[in-house]
This record gives structure tokens, sequence and C-alpha cells, in this order.
């Protein structure tokens, strides 16, 4: 069956065992970089004190996580480059069976790529970025609860946002989809006017996505800003007692990361909405 083929479910229901393994190695990856701001924290505590057992820590776990995630990406682009080449050809030769055009195929071959891409380059991403937040909430729940409440309330922003605009934004795509797949025929014996008003029509739909996501962006990183002005001064005034350097940096550091993923979660967000209208379409 058709729909069986060409989305994300069905490339990962035709490879399970293949794209599970990248998959732990990226959670392995994601773990170990939920450590890195307690372990410095950990190494700043014992400067203080003239010891050196933090840096050790420190150490292993950077040769640890260099040595994972240098197998995972060595992996992934083997996997990922077999996976793109036989599904595209699935694609063409479904498209001829429809009787679909050139035109089509050609478009759809193409937009077959994000699909691929996505497991190469984005799953990844999405795994650290959700670790990242969770594991780091968990954190700073230990360390600290009313920054805590202040993390999660940038959180709602964010899922607010995208609830708000996420059906938009899917309509947008479907119209940038429809006129790129008639490029190839739109072209052929067109004038020069006619070539150009196609672009423009197609940049057109590309202008209302950007101005979408330069508000959902504008407004996450307000949250993001009084998020980072609110932490230091909550860490010390939330303490029963002088606070250590290290674990004050510690904290820091899981915010700022913290910050960091809650702001990328939104384009990974985005892209799940376009390969989502990408995969209605060819099924």
């Amino acid at each position: 069956m058709i729909e069986e083929l060409f989305s994300l479910k069905a490339i990962f229901k035709r490879y399970p065992f293949r794209i599970t393994l990248t998959l732990l190695l990226v959670v392995s990856e994601s773990l170990l970089d939920l450590l890195f701001p307690l372990v410095i924290g950990w190494a700043v505590n014992d400067l203080v004190n003239s010891e050196f057992k933090g840096l050790v820590m420190l150490g292993v776990l950077g040769i640890t996580s260099l040595f994972i995630g240098s197998a995972r990406r060595f992996y992934d682009t083997r996997l990922y480059s077999g996976i793109y080449s036989e599904t595209a050809s699935r694609v063409v030769s479904s498209g001829r069976k429809q009787g679909l055009s050139v035109s089509k195929i050609s478009a759809r071959s193409s937009l077959l790529t994000e699909l691929v891409e996505f497991f190469e380059h984005s799953i990844s991403g999405i795994f650290l970025s959700l670790i990242g937040v969770v594991g780091a909430l968990a954190v700073i729940a230990t360390l600290n609860f009313e920054i805590f409440f202040a993390c999660l309330g940038l959180l709602l922003l964010m899922t607010t946002m995208y609830f708000l605009t996420g059906g938009k934004q899917y309509q947008y795509h479907s119209h940038y989809n429809q006129i790129l797949e008639q490029r190839v025929d739109f072209l052929s014996g067109r004038t020069n006017a006619a070539v150009r008003s196609h672009f423009l029509n197609l940049m057109r739909w590309n202008v209302k996505l950007s101005d979408i996501e330069t508000l959902n962006f504008g407004i996450i990183w307000l949250g993001t800003i009084a998020l980072l002005i609110a932490t230091p001064l909550l860490a010390i005034d939330g303490a029963k007692s002088v606070p250590k350097v290290g674990t004050i940096l510690a904290l820091f550091i899981y915010v700022l990361d913290y910050s960091e993923k809650v702001v990328t979660l939104p384009f990974f967000i985005q892209q799940l909405i376009r390969l989502k209208e990408i995969s209605n379409r060819m099924n």
C-alpha cells in the first residue's frame, strides 16, 4: 500500500532495528550531555577545596561523549544514505504506476529527502532537546523549586504559541508544496514574466511561514530573557545558606541550556508540521 511507504512511521517500520540502534546512541549521547553542567559544578567546588576529582570526572565524561557522538555520526551517514536511495526508487515507481506527471514525481522525490533527512539530522536534535528539557527540569527542581516553576512557565508559553499557530502553518506548507509540485510543468515553455510570477507566488507562502515563525520566536525569546534575568536573583534569594559557587554555576548552566533547547524545540515542531503535510500529500 502506498501509505505504508512514504511517512516517518512507514520509514521506521521498514528499518526498525537499524533506526533503533542510532536512536539508542542518540539517547546515550543526550544523557551524557545532561551531566556536563552538574560535573562542571562539582569540579569547581572541588577546585575551591584544592581537589581534582571533579576535573578527572569531567575529562572522562568528555571523552566518553566524544566517542559515542562520533560513532553515531559515522553510522548515521551510511544508514540514511541507503534508506534514501531505496525509498526514492519506490517513490518514482509508485508515481509512474499512478500516472503522475514528471513534475510531481520529481518534486516528491525532492520532498522525500526531507523525510529521510529528518531521521538523520533532526531526530537526534529532538531527542537531545527533549531529554535536555526533561532532565534539566528534574535537576533544577532539586536545586531550586522557584526556578523550576519559572522554567515550566517558559515551556507553557512555547506550547501555547504553537497550539495557536500550528494549523495556520500546516495550511501555508500545503500551499507552498502545491506550487512546488507544479514547477517542472509550469516552467516548460513559459515566458520570463510567467516564470517570475511562479517564483514570487512560491516565495509569498515562504514569507508567510517566516512571519509566523518570527512572531513565535520573538515572544518565546522574551520569555527566555525574563527567565535568565530571574535565575540568579531567585538562586541567591532562595538559598537557605550561602550557596557554593559551583552549585550556582551549575544551576545557571542548566537554566541556560534549558532555555536554548526550549527555543530550538519550535524549529522541530514546525518541521514536523511540514513533514505531516508532505506525508499526507505523498500518500
